[in-house]
């Protein structure tokens, strides 16, 4: 059998042919950066400690002497996000990563995730159980619910989401730990912000948490 040798030009030639035959031209590079920009947004609202596509996996086994309380003595800063229009504190010296309305502060196996939108009315319970419990039932791994109830703190009116999840895998070890989350979904002044409070079941954060969610102001 013969075979024929293209020389570079007419590869070329070829290549864009058949782009042309598959439906159109090649997509321009200012559209394969806005592809990425869209996936790497998506990415950023996606809480810290989550496994998403792993949804569907057992529950790890929670620690039976967790090494994860956050010190009672530990001191506590302000943290402003001028683009969310909300602020908090937070422990000191805990590594920040913020995208926009989005921040996530996190300390070994502790954190405390962050995010606003827009919004008029506070979730209720009821609201709660028909749309957020499946969504994140979708998306965090082996989800367990452990209650939603109807909230008012100094940030704002809404609803106290606790449930449990498997963590991600260490980048190191691969070992998960069970997460018991409090997320708060708290409205006010036409925005609604969304924080989840996270640790190892198990783990003594009252104190920590109580200071974080009430030190909370929307504007």
């Amino acid at each position: 059998m013969r075979r024929s040798h293209l020389c570079p030009a007419a590869v070329a030639l070829v290549a864009a042919m058949a782009g042309c035959s598959a439906g159109g031209p090649a997509p321009s590079a200012d559209a394969t950066a806005a592809s990425a920009t869209s996936t790497a947004s998506a990415a950023s609202a996606t809480p810290v400690g989550t496994a998403p596509s792993s949804a569907a996996q057992s529950p790890v086994a929670a620690e039976s002497n967790p090494p994860g309380d956050i010190p009672d003595n530990i001191a506590f800063v302000e943290y402003a996000n001028a683009t969310g229009r909300y602020r908090f504190t937070h422990p000191e010296g805990w590594a920040e990563k913020t995208t926009g309305t989005t921040v996530t502060f996190t300390d070994k196996l502790n954190g405390v995730h962050a995010s606003a939108g827009t919004a008029t009315t506070a979730p209720t319970t009821a609201t709660a159980k028909q749309q957020d419990v499946p969504a994140l039932a979708r998306s965090q791994a082996a989800f367990e619910l452990r209650g939603v109830t109807e909230v008012t703190e100094p940030g704002g009116r809404g609803v106290r989401i606790v449930y449990r999840r498997n963590s991600a895998p260490d980048a190191v070890t691969g070992r998960q730990y069970r997460d018991e989350v409090e997320r708060y979904e708290l409205v006010s002044h036409g925005r609604e912000v969304i924080v989840e409070l996270f640790g190892p079941v198990g783990a003594d954060n009252v104190d920590a948490y109580h200071t974080m969610i009430t030190s909370l102001r929307i504007r």
